[in-house]
């Protein structure tokens, strides 16, 4: 399978890095392709210019057509990003403004959506300080509800799973430990017995 890895956190050395590296090296360890993207490393822009969402998919730059394709492509989708304000950062919610884009990845029908990206298999790691019983109970998850029913419920995926690992900033380094051995067999679960 073709697995789209995607991170977005702007420190190299966070769990969440953490969280990416184990999921790339558990994912070519069942022998899958790993695409992985660090949208800060490579200097991602989410703001949308003026009239990209009327061009062609050909006539975009050729960092947004490479991201378009590898979505497209993935069998597999894995984000890991933080909980910022009760979504995901800027830069990776610009990411799905510009890459999850009408005429490439979906389109409107008057009966309906019509989804061009379904049946991948989704997996949400995410982190937050906020503690769980907070999130659910104050807040209602945001993160979840984005995810799973804005974005990937839209495109129709196959199977939709959310992780989120709390309270990051007073974990212990053997908590930390036994979330990566958590995502590890998660992956193993969700991705091993894929044809």
């Amino acid at each position: 399978m073709k697995i789209l890895l995607i991170i977005g956190h702007s420190k190299p050395h966070s769990f969440n890095h953490a969280i990416a590296e184990k999921s790339a090296l558990v994912l070519k360890e069942l022998g899958h392709e790993v695409l992985f993207r660090d949208l800060y490393q490579e200097h991602f822009d989410p703001v949308m210019p003026t009239g990209e969402e009327n061009l062609p998919e050909n006539e975009l730059s050729e960092q947004i057509q490479h991201h378009i394709r590898d979505f497209k492509e993935a069998d597999g989708v894995i984000i890991v990003h933080p909980n910022w304000w009760g979504g995901p950062p800027a830069i990776l919610r610009g990411w799905v403004d510009r890459v999850i884009r009408t005429g490439s990845c979906y389109n409107f029908t008057k009966e309906g959506v019509v989804s061009y990206v379904g049946g991948k298999i989704v997996q949400i790691f995410s982190t937050s300080n906020t503690p769980r019983d907070v999130e659910l109970q104050v807040y209602g998850d945001p993160i979840e509800t984005f995810w799973k029913t804005v974005v990937f419920g839209l495109l129709g995926t196959k199977s939709f799973e959310r992780r989120n690992f709390e309270s990051i900033v007073l974990s212990t380094s053997e908590e930390r430990q036994s979330w990566l051995a958590e995502v590890e067999s998660t992956l193993k679960r969700r991705f091993d017995t894929i044809p």
